[in-house]
């Protein structure tokens, strides 16, 4: 599945940095926010926002900086990424695209 093809999945780039992450009550208000808004477009699944692993000096695993938003169906996905992609999050410019499912759901979070 090419990136630019529509699934369920949109994948939020450049919305929140690696040290964003790291603060336990910085990360549960992001999660929360990126929840909110997810939610305003469609039958949100879940928000899936990696974070680096604790312990370890801090080792980044997949997906760290990004937000995957898993929809119910492809036209939510696709009001999510039409309302969101361009919008400015904490002083960024948020950069939606679809996410392909079968990547996703070998949580392959890198692309």
């Amino acid at each position: 599945m090419d990136p630019a093809e529509p699934s369920k999945i949109v994948c939020l780039r450049d919305v929140v940095s690696t040290d964003d992450l790291r603060d336990r009550d910085g990360y549960t208000d992001v999660l929360e926010d990126m929840r909110e808004e997810g939610s305003k477009y469609g039958n949100l699944v879940t928000v899936v926002m990696p974070r680096p692993e604790a312990g370890g000096g801090g080792l980044v695993r997949g997906g760290v900086g990004k937000v995957f938003f898993v929809y119910a169906d492809v036209r939510s996905a696709s009001a999510a990424l039409t309302g969101i992609n361009g919008r400015m999050f904490a002083g960024r410019v948020i950069n939606a695209v679809f996410y392909p499912e079968d990547r996703f759901a070998h949580a392959d979070l890198d692309g």
